[in-house]
């Protein structure tokens, strides 16, 4: 079964982590399939970049997120999104709106 869930990188004390598709039974920094997005708790606030087309795909085909995935996609909205997805909405715009959404979020962390 394939989990989407954190992978930690970073130095000592100074943790970040990529979103990941890996094998349930594969260790945490272990082997993975594909890189989705990374996250970046300490900031304020926290960064977020999904490569969210590649979210749904893997969701499509029945990777489930862990709890602390499922928390990152909450924040940043691709839940709400994959919800849209699975009721037929086209992948184009909701990736676009995603990418606009980040955008503002940026934008907001530089004032």
């Amino acid at each position: 079964m394939v989990r989407l869930r954190l992978r930690r990188i970073g130095l000592k004390g100074q943790p970040t982590y990529r979103v990941v598709a890996a094998d349930k039974e594969s260790p945490r920094d272990g082997r993975f399939l594909e890189i989705l997005g990374f996250y970046n708790p300490r900031t304020k606030p926290a960064t977020v970049h999904l490569n969210e087309d590649r979210v749904y795909h893997w969701m499509k085909n029945g990777a489930l997120p862990t709890e602390s995935v499922a928390q990152v996609f909450k924040y940043s909205g691709t839940l709400d999104r994959w919800e849209r997805f699975k009721k037929g909405e086209a992948v184009e715009t909701l990736v676009k709106e995603a990418g606009e959404a980040e955008a503002k979020r940026v934008e907001s962390k530089g004032k």
